[in-house]
């Protein structure tokens, strides 16, 4: 078993990903992207960062990285994929997952504790949480406004394909509880493999509880389990 975890010219989270799954026990590596996946890879994650400088949009230019296909292939195939802030513009960037992310509404790079509620549970990456649950993650993000087609968004809700959604600390959600400006206060999706997920906020940097809380461990040992299945 091997977490490959992609490191783009620009990348910044991948050793915060590193830190986060070896203290859980998870077999991983950070791997340059230009050098591919390893053969034995049962899980990949697409780190934060500002990856070649966020030129065109957020995310762009690694989309266009020939690893990425292999990703797609990966993913196909049910190998858990997780993309993180720069990692889930990516995500979308690719087509791994369905939207987009876009400038703050605030037009300013937000850095901040945030709380999301949990919109599923039946899923590899939030088995270990409660419906409804309210969890704490940080953001860190200067374009991480969701944005989707309204039909798109209609088919993506009907699917139940929303992970997590933007709220107050009680689960509501409100236009103040939205840090971004995301459409419905969403935070993180599903792909068309329930495998594959990408969300703006930091579940790795709410694993360790001497640096930041631990709601994102939750996350994170979904996702070694399904990477050793």
């Amino acid at each position: 078993m091997t977490v490959a975890i992609i490191r783009f010219g620009g990348s910044n989270c991948d050793r915060d990903a590193l830190r986060a799954l070896t203290d859980l026990g998870v077999d991983a590596e950070i791997v340059w992207h230009e050098d591919g996946l390893p053969a034995d890879t049962t899980g990949i994650v697409l780190p934060g960062g500002f990856s070649y400088g966020d030129y065109l949009r957020a995310g762009a230019m690694a989309a266009r990285s020939p690893v990425v296909e292999e990703v797609r292939e990966l993913a196909a195939e049910g190998v858990p994929v997780l993309g993180v802030c720069n990692g889930a513009q990516v995500g979308c960037e690719s087509g791994l997952t369905e939207g987009a992310f876009t400038t703050n509404e605030s037009a300013r790079f937000q850095c901040e504790h945030v709380y999301l509620r949990v919109e599923r549970t039946d899923t590899p990456w939030t088995e270990g949480y409660e419906q409804g649950e309210v969890v704490e993650f940080p953001i860190a993000h200067g374009e991480g406004r969701y944005e989707i087609s309204d039909d798109r968004l209609t088919q993506l809700e009907t699917n139940d394909r929303v992970l997590f959604r933007y709220c107050d600390e009680n689960g509501e959600l409100s236009q103040e509880a939205n840090p971004n400006g995301s459409k419905h206060n969403v935070a993180g999706v599903l792909g068309e493999h329930e495998t594959t997920a990408v969300l703006m906020p930091h579940p790795e940097r709410a694993a360790l509880g001497d640096v930041g809380g631990t709601d994102g461990r939750e996350l994170l040992l979904g996702f070694a389990r399904a990477s050793s299945d």
